[in-house]
């Protein structure tokens, strides 16, 4: 199968520099290693992915047990964020990061799969419970809050009841599914620029109606 990175179109820029303070997180949630990269798990990381190839930045320094990198969205300083930590624990490098910069938790950004969605649909909420997301769960127990904005990248329904759940979530997307997916990155980038702004409800307009591209 081809690896998902392939498909990014790479867009060539100037790289920005800017010494203006940091005020929001974006944080994109999966696991680390090759062997996960292309998982459904990682939804979150890959939207990144091509959020800072848009950007023209980079998501290298290894610091609050993640890897991070810095760019300006819609006037907005922001760090991106991929804990480092595997999933369960991505709350500790999101804490780390808002404790050092001051970030409060409606300032922070995080990008996720959902299984309960068709690949490539998105789901934009501004506050909420778990929903049985482990990512999400550390991550609320660590802030010790769940205001914070969230976009849900849909990673398609087990293909029974009984299947296991760890094993669908770890499993790599179809050629099919990977152009669905693709095809949702911008709007999960224009979603994060409005949720940027404070504009949750132009950025639920933005994502929830999306259709991916499927294939015929």
């Amino acid at each position: 199968m081809a690896n998902i990175f392939d498909l990014f179109k790479q867009i060539e820029q100037p790289r920005e520099t800017s010494t203006a303070p940091i005020t929001h997180l974006i944080v994109g949630l999966g696991n680390p290693g090759a062997e996960y990269a292309n998982t459904r798990h990682n939804a979150g990381f890959l939207s990144l992915e091509y959020l800072r190839q848009t950007k023209n930045t980079r998501i290298d320094r290894a610091k609050f047990k993640a890897l991070v990198g810095e760019c300006t969205i819609g006037g907005v300083r922001a760090l991106l964020m991929l804990p480092q930590t595997f999933m369960n624990a991505s709350g500790e490098a999101v804490r780390e990061a808002a404790d050092f910069y001051k970030i409060p938790p409606q300032n922070i950004i995080v990008v996720f799969d959902d299984i309960s969605l068709e690949v490539g649909r998105l789901r934009v909420r501004g506050k909420g419970s778990d929903g049985g997301h482990n990512g999400i769960k550390s991550i609320i127990y660590q802030l010790g809050a769940d205001n914070f904005p969230r976009i849900k990248v849909g990673v398609g329904q087990k293909p029974h009841p009984d299947y296991d759940l760890a094993a669908w979530v770890l499993s790599n997307f179809t050629p099919g599914e990977q152009k669905a997916l693709f095809s949702a990155f911008p709007t999960v980038c224009r979603g994060i620029e409005l949720l940027l702004q404070g504009k949750t409800d132009e950025a639920m307009q933005a994502c929830n109606g999306f259709r991916p591209e499927v294939e015929a």
